[in-house]
């Protein structure tokens, strides 16, 4: 058990170092060679029987520690300084997984169904941490989750590919080009760029990671502390959300806000995660399919984005701050450097990760109100 806990603890790390010395594996993306390494080691057969638990626990510690240190590096105050229409396309976007998850779910019989929409709103709001902690918060049952993770890799991927290629090409048909660039303010030291990363093995850097986790699990446990008072059935849910809400009025505070790298340090944590869950995940979930699951999966990611596309056109929002929150909601942040690139437009950047970063911040509220909303319908 200790070696394959070390193997998750230092192979992210063994990652960036190969990102940073081989550019070619950064064109692919830290989040993907993550996945893509723990299929591998969940598929092999080298793990060890009764193993699950610890990976369990290690998932549920690194979405619960990474939060707040994915927050605590925003500036609020500059959101007022984004350009309107990219404020605009995100919101589109959120309107859009929204209408269609609920949609999907006239198509689908269970009584979890309703767990379902608040993961997809979540993930397509925020990204893997927010489908990690509403997992978490509403208590899905572990087969479940795995096997929506598992065609939300795959029809992600499927999307990023279509992001990177052809997207701009088939979107300019019906939508604006991007004109000039607009002015979004700066970002406090949240960058996916792989340069972002040099440097967190510094004495300094270390330090201020000591600190910076300190205080996630300080509010962490206070998150926990708070949820303990309430019935069990709300504890969870409210313990993501503490956690949340405390990680963004820590960016509130000057002094935590400027911690050198906790956004690349909650990124490591989201990494570790991702290595977890994706060895946990079996290649016999995409053999033997659960159709109507990949269906719903699916509607979600090509039917969302075809309604933010629709809606995009109807205000005039150009093609490429289209696509940028679209995988930026869709993919998550780490992919929106890679779409950027693809797209040959670098400016875009910082709208894509100031919408992905904000929709980390509402992802949690999104999914967990919507799916008790639904709840509550078809009770």
């Amino acid at each position: 058990m200790i070696p394959v806990l070390v193997f998750y603890l230092v192979f992210p790390a063994a990652i960036i170092w190969a990102c940073i010395r081989y550019p070619v594996l950064d064109k692919i993306g830290m989040i993907i060679l993550c996945y893509g390494a723990g299929l591998i080691l969940g598929n092999s057969g080298v793990l060890p029987p009764g193993i699950s638990g610890i990976q369990e626990q290690v998932c549920e510690a690194t979405v619960a520690l990474s939060l707040p240190l994915l927050l605590f590096s925003l500036d609020l105050k500059q959101w007022v300084h984004l350009a309107g229409k990219t404020i605009l396309s995100m919101g589109l976007a959120t309107l859009s997984i929204i209408l269609v998850s609920a949609t999907g779910l006239l198509f689908l019989s269970g009584p979890d169904n309703w767990k379902l929409m608040g993961m997809a709103v979540g993930v397509y709001t925020g990204g893997t941490p927010n489908l990690a902690a509403i997992k978490t918060a509403l208590d899905v049952d572990p087969e479940l989750f795995l096997t929506f993770h598992t065609y939300d890799i795959f029809i992600s991927m499927l999307c990023v590919v279509f992001f990177i290629t052809i997207a701009q090409r088939v979107c300019l048909s019906f939508l604006p080009r991007f004109t000039r660039l607009e002015s979004e303010g700066t970002l406090q030291d949240h960058g996916e760029d792989i340069d972002q990363y040099k440097g967190m093995m510094t004495p300094a850097s270390l330090k201020a990671f000591g600190a910076a986790l300190l205080l996630s699990g300080l509010i962490v446990g206070g998150s926990l502390g708070i949820s303990s008072f309430l019935p069990k059935s709300q504890a969870t849910a409210a313990t993501i959300l503490s956690i949340t809400t405390l990680g963004i009025a820590g960016s509130f505070v000057p002094r935590i806000r400027q911690i050198p790298k906790s956004f690349q340090l909650g990124m490591y944590l989201i990494m570790i995660f991702c290595l977890t869950v994706s060895s946990m995940s079996s290649l016999e979930r995409l053999v033997n399919l659960n159709l109507p699951l990949l269906g719903y999966v699916t509607l979600c990611v090509f039917g969302s984005l075809s309604l933010h596309a629709l809606l995009c056109r109807m205000f005039r929002i150009d093609t490429d701050t289209f696509i940028i929150t679209s995988a930026s909601a869709i993919c998550s942040p780490p992919f929106v450097p890679v779409v950027a690139a693809a797209l040959k437009n670098k400016t875009i950047i910082i709208s894509g990760l100031t919408t992905g970063i904000i929709g980390y911040a509402i992802g949690n509220y999104l999914g967990i109100s919507m799916a008790y909303i639904v709840h509550t319908f078809i009770q």
